[in-house]
């Protein structure tokens, strides 16, 4: 794998630039075709999808993070560079995400596996091949649970995953959310939260309430007072407990790549920890000491170093490369 020479050795700087960096799509060349999955009754998600400009060597599934879309600027270079690296993408909207909002009668939350599931049993239906899956943040939660979850079965479904800047530990990385270090990125969240939960209510008022909303001050008391109620998980503990992807380690057989940097302000290294990494052979951590939340901004023309992390692992696995293959 290429080694990542960090652009800014300052997580904050690489967190917040990764989020706005100008980042290469070229729709051009890739012409995108908007989908819509009825993944249960009245719950609809969008994804954005395009193909390469020869026979596909694969398909690749994206998943955005907390608040994202398909039109998150890592969700697009991504796509980019596994485009012209000769990969079919498709760029999945969690429910309600993506100007979805009339489109589902639920929220979405970090285990929510179900749509992901589905669209990806579609486009291997169509595909004839197992397809990867790309994740980030609160979707790369969301990728490695399903690859958990599917277990030795998940090999008739999934070539492999790949998970970026993965909040194993939901309620530890939600503890870190309160550092004051972390201020900025909570009020964020929270701001963008309480829009779509508003926005959800205007819609569809006697499904989406806002009790509970008026004083909330941190994504703990989000998911303690909406999130977790909502889903049936009783509170914050009782969702964190059971759709932290960390659970679900163990149980992956498809080969999967965890990124993270040591330096993440929202997500602990310390939730790497995990002795699954010593005991499931499947799994493979690539570890950088800098880097920040979803950045890896790194020197040099290469600038976008997930993104072609992304190509070389696919790449590898697609040429039938051992899954203890070390990284």
């Amino acid at each position: 794998m290429p080694p990542f020479r960090p652009l800014f050795r300052n997580p904050h700087l690489q967190t917040v630039a990764g989020a706005f960096w100008q980042r290469p799509f070229d729709e051009s060349a890739f012409p995108v075709t908007a989908s819509y999955y009825q993944t249960e009754p009245e719950v609809q998600v969008l994804v954005h999808s395009q193909q390469p400009s020869s026979p596909p060597k694969g398909t690749l599934l994206l998943v955005h993070g907390l608040e994202g879309s398909s039109e998150a600027g890592y969700m697009r270079s991504a796509a980019h560079a596994a485009l012209t690296s000769g990969f079919a993408v498709h760029r999945l909207n969690t429910r309600g995400c993506g100007g979805t909002e009339a489109l589902c009668n639920t929220l979405y939350h970090a285990g929510l596996t179900t749509d992901i599931r589905f669209v990806a049993e579609r486009l291997r239906a169509q595909s004839g091949q197992p397809i990867f899956l790309g994740g980030f943040s609160l979707g790369a939660n969301m990728v490695i649970k399903l690859a958990g979850e599917r277990g030795a079965a998940g090999r008739d479904l999934l070539a492999g995953v790949i998970a970026t800047s993965t909040p194993l530990d939901l309620g530890a990385c939600a503890a870190a959310l309160n550092h004051p270090r972390c201020r900025f990125y909570q009020r964020r969240f929270l701001r963008n939260m309480a829009a779509r939960l508003r926005r959800r209510h205007a819609l569809m008022p006697r499904l989406f309430s806002l009790d509970g909303l008026d004083g909330v001050r941190s994504v703990y008391e989000f998911d303690d007072r909406i999130t977790a109620p909502f889903f049936g998980f009783g509170d914050a503990e009782g969702y964190y407990g059971t759709q932290s992807a960390g659970l679900f380690l163990d149980t992956i057989a498809v080969p999967t790549l965890l990124i993270h940097a040591k330096d993440d302000p929202m997500i602990p290294f310390d939730v790497y920890r995990h002795p699954a990494f010593a005991r499931n052979p499947y799994l493979r951590l690539l570890a950088a000491g800098h880097g920040g939340h979803v950045g890896f901004l790194a020197r040099g023309p290469r600038r976008f170093w997930v993104d072609e992390i992304l190509c070389h692992w696919m790449m590898e696995i697609g040429n039938n490369s051992p899954a203890g293959i070390v990284l």
